[in-house]
């Protein structure tokens, strides 16, 4: 497992709301090369370089394609490669492991305070990572980007979250790793705790 430093919260937190990917568990590095395959795989390989998908995290797959195409003059079909890179993912989805830190800290409050998992991925691959890393027993919640309107940087999941768990917003604590996520929380009135992605270990 991977152990990052983080600034843990103050205690009086009434909520705690941990984003999946790069924050609950080191999948990034899988998920980039599902990226590549999956555009390999439409015919636009090295379109999406590795230090603009670490920007981009958070952001659901539909999304991304969205913004790819806008910024390259591209027609990719966002539905198709969005397909596409999930199942990639789901192929490489073993060698995806917990993130010990946000993890432990997970643990020492399961059942003592309520908790969720709000992710920018797709309900498939969100239950599929917390079911193969052991923890989906966990969490009281798991909101992801098909359940709500706007994905992040949008606040929507996070309100989502608060909402399924009955805590006010400035009540709940955010585990974020992505620029888009860390956003989203804080247009949500949340607390942010920043864990470092593998570009803030470069």
């Amino acid at each position: 497992m991977m152990n990052l430093e983080l600034e843990l919260p103050a205690p009086g937190y009434k909520a705690l709301i941990f984003d999946l990917d790069g924050t609950l568990v080191d999948s990034m590095p899988a998920h980039f090369k599902s990226w590549c395959r999956a555009l390999e795989e439409h015919g636009k390989p090295g379109v999406f370089p590795e230090d603009v998908f670490y920007a981009m995290g958070g952001r659901p797959t539909r999304d991304i394609v969205e913004i790819i195409n806008g910024e390259q003059s591209l027609d990719l079909d966002p539905e198709r490669v969005a397909l596409s890179k999930k199942n990639h993912f789901l192929d490489v989805l073993e060698s995806v492991e917990l993130i010990e830190s946000v993890a432990n800290f997970a643990k020492e409050n399961r059942g003592k305070v309520p908790m969720a998992v709000a992710s920018g991925g797709s309900r498939v691959v969100v239950e599929k990572t917390l079911q193969i890393v052991g923890i989906s027993d966990w969490f009281d919640e798991v909101v992801s980007c098909d359940e709500v309107e706007k994905g992040k940087p949008e606040p929507d999941v996070f309100l989502e979250a608060a909402s399924r768990l009955g805590v006010k917003p400035e009540d709940c604590v955010v585990f974020e790793d992505g620029r888009a996520g860390i956003l989203a929380a804080m247009a949500a009135g949340m607390k942010v705790v920043t864990v470092p992605t593998h570009l803030h270990l470069d």
